[in-house]
């Protein structure tokens, strides 16, 4: 199978979900939803809630499937709908924190890399997760989907529904507040 015949099956399962195909969604959810719940893992930080926000952001997406015009890639508009999914269940939720960072993230494997840059990553893993889960919501959002989405900063405005500039303010802070979170471990380094 090609590229191109990859493409055209993947618009034609989209084409018959939005047209109410049930088993079209369910395998839109399948494909999908291992990039949701880790996005939303990120940007909540916690297990628990990440999953329930990403039950409810597909709930979201298929009320508004035939809607989606198709301006953006499908992956595009999910990604959306996960985010305010977990603005609003974040803001909801008032239950303590259970799961920190730590506990969902998985260092990649980096196989170019040399072993030495590789166990230090290794080790700053987890105060960099630990750190990460210090920044109010609304900043370490900014953070993930900038530095670890590679978000533009435009795309982050219209998700967040702030400005641009506000994005860019956010990540500046989150970006100085985990350096003074992690500054011990880097100078140490040196």
């Amino acid at each position: 199978m090609t590229l191109g015949e990859v493409r055209f099956d993947g618009e034609a399962l989209l084409e018959r979900a939005r047209s109410g195909d049930r088993a079209a969604f369910s395998d839109l959810v399948r494909i999908h939803q291992d990039e949701v719940f880790t996005l939303a893992s990120r940007l909540v930080g916690d297990r628990e809630l990440a999953a329930d926000v990403s039950q409810e952001a597909f709930i979201r997406a298929w009320r508004a499937l035939p809607k989606f015009r198709g301006d953006a890639k499908f992956s595009t508009w999910l990604h959306r709908i996960v985010v305010n999914t977990a603005w609003s269940l974040r803001r909801s939720q008032q239950r303590r924190r259970t799961a920190p960072l730590s506990d969902i993230f998985q260092e990649p494997a980096a196989p170019d890399r040399n072993p030495q840059d590789l166990a230090a990553a290794t080790a700053m893993g987890p105060r960099l997760l630990n750190a990460l889960a210090h920044l109010s919501a609304p900043i370490r959002a900014v953070v993930v989907l900038k530095d670890v989405y590679d978000w533009p900063h435009s795309e982050i405005a219209d998700h967040l529904s702030i400005t641009t500039t506000a994005a860019k303010v956010r990540l500046h802070r989150g970006r100085k507040q985990l350096h003074a979170l992690l500054w011990d471990e880097l100078g140490s380094d040196k």
